[in-house]
């Protein structure tokens, strides 16, 4: 008889079925509202596009307007606009209107620090 090889479902399960109510209580106790899950799942779903992603770490350094994120990303302006509308339905970036020039910034602290520990993570 062969041995029963290891599948990749079982290796990410236990090997005895035991609830641990006190860990599922406190997991309950402490878990974030539905509308606050739906809002995260929201933003990373809008960092999840690597043309949005670019942009958001490109206003890091400093605010930029459509044409130039155009320029930056080399995709057309209408392109660009519509990213923007994205990230900006999910209050991850703001605009600021100088003449007719209408820049666009990170959010705020937030933002920047989600940006910061995502791309350490990536460079571990």
């Amino acid at each position: 008889m062969s041995a029963k090889k290891n599948l990749p479902q079982e290796m990410d399960r236990c090997q005895v079925r035991c609830i641990h109510v006190d860990r599922v209580e406190r997991a309950r106790q402490t878990a974030a509202l539905p509308e606050e899950v739906g809002k995260m799942a929201g933003i990373f779903g809008a960092i999840a596009d690597p043309t949005r992603l670019k942009m958001l770490l490109a206003l890091q350094n400093e605010p930029m307007c459509v044409c130039d994120l155009a320029a930056f990303l080399e995709i057309s302006e209408s392109a660009a606009s519509h990213q923007l509308r994205r990230l900006k339905d999910r209050s991850l970036v703001k605009a600021r209107r100088e003449g007719q020039i209408l820049y666009y910034s990170l959010d705020d602290n937030h933002v920047r620090h989600l940006l910061e520990t995502g791309l350490a993570h990536a460079r571990e």
